[in-house]
């Protein structure tokens, strides 16, 4: 498939997820064969009020290609310049985030409200597209809630504004993350349009991934929660697609070697401090399914440097 012009190849891409998808993870991602990656959310409002966090979240790497800049807001000539700025930081298409759940953003006026205002999504989608020389892609949900299912119809409207493709999460702003995705919705939105259509929602295996391609025909799945703590997940996804084989689940050396590459790659980036504070809740995740994984946890919360984190990987290597 392509988004606009750029060649996207491999079966999953990762989900911008705000906290997680920093640059050391995008990097790790793209090398077990991600599609393409997608920064943090950047706030129009911060781009314009010249927030430094705003501008760092922008930084790419050659390392991670391709990859997108996600910007939100409510404000289309906002949205635009923001767009503008971040054409600074090259990125390989910008997105536009309809679809962030939590109270600090949707209770806003931006990211899943926006779907609230269809003619405002479309009024974005135009002042982004006609402001930048890149692809432009928005990222939406089922709709607000049960009552206002409205997907089918915003992405018809942000396919008429000038969008390249869209990404859709099955679920709507009130479920969050529960019940099980909504297949079906996906398929609705591919049928309803000619651009692209990337399936998200509880993807989590090579299984999972096949089941949303054949359910709604999309042209891309992306995976978000299923890749924190595992990035192989899209080596895993690619060889199950081309394949159909189950890659056997690295094993625990393999696991802490990628976790300490990972934790390293942050603290280079934002220094030992803010990196080492910022991987706990990454090295969580990738204790998940350890023995004594409870006191490991309380561990990982403490950790302040990468010389305790090697300290507690020689622990776990011992007693394995």
């Amino acid at each position: 498939m392509k988004i606009g012009n750029i060649e996207i190849k491999n079966y999953a891409a990762l989900a911008p997820m705000a906290g997680v998808a920093d640059c050391a993870f995008r990097e790790l991602c793209t090398g077990y064969g991600a599609s393409y990656t997608v920064t943090e959310m950047v706030s129009s409002k911060g781009i314009h009020f010249n927030s430094e966090r705003s501008a760092e979240l922008m930084e790419l790497s050659p390392d991670e290609r391709p990859s997108g800049i996600q910007i939100f807001g409510d404000d289309p000539k906002l949205m635009a310049d923001a767009a503008v700025f971040a054409t600074r930081y090259k990125p390989d298409f910008i997105d536009i985030n309809m679809g962030c759940p939590a109270p600090k953003i949707s209770g806003n006026g931006a990211g899943a409200s926006l779907m609230r205002d269809p003619k405002l999504c479309g009024a974005i989608v135009r002042a982004v597209a006609d402001a930048v020389d890149l692809p432009v892609t928005v990222k939406m949900r089922k709709g607000w809630d049960d009552a206002s299912v409205n997907c089918v119809e915003i992405a018809k409207i942000v396919e008429a504004n000038g969008a390249s493709a869209i990404a859709v999460h099955g679920r709507t702003r009130q479920q969050y993350y529960k019940p099980p995705v909504d297949l079906r919705i996906i398929a609705d939105v591919k049928k309803a349009v000619k651009i692209p259509v990337i399936g998200n929602g509880d993807v989590t295996s090579g299984a999972s991934a096949k089941r949303m391609y054949e359910q709604t025909g999309c042209d891309l799945v992306m995976v978000g929660r299923g890749a924190t703590g595992n990035p192989w997940i899209f080596s895993e996804i690619n060889e199950y697609m081309r394949n159909g084989r189950v890659l056997p689940s690295p094993d625990v050396e393999e696991r802490l070697r990628v976790l300490r590459k990972q934790v390293e790659r942050m603290c280079e980036l934002k220094g030992e401090f803010l990196g080492m504070r910022q991987s706990r809740k990454h090295i969580v995740w990738y204790f998940k399914g350890f023995r004594g994984a409870a006191a490991l946890r309380n561990e990982a919360g403490k950790v302040s440097t990468m010389s305790e984190l090697d300290d507690l990987i020689e622990r776990i290597l011992e007693c394995k």
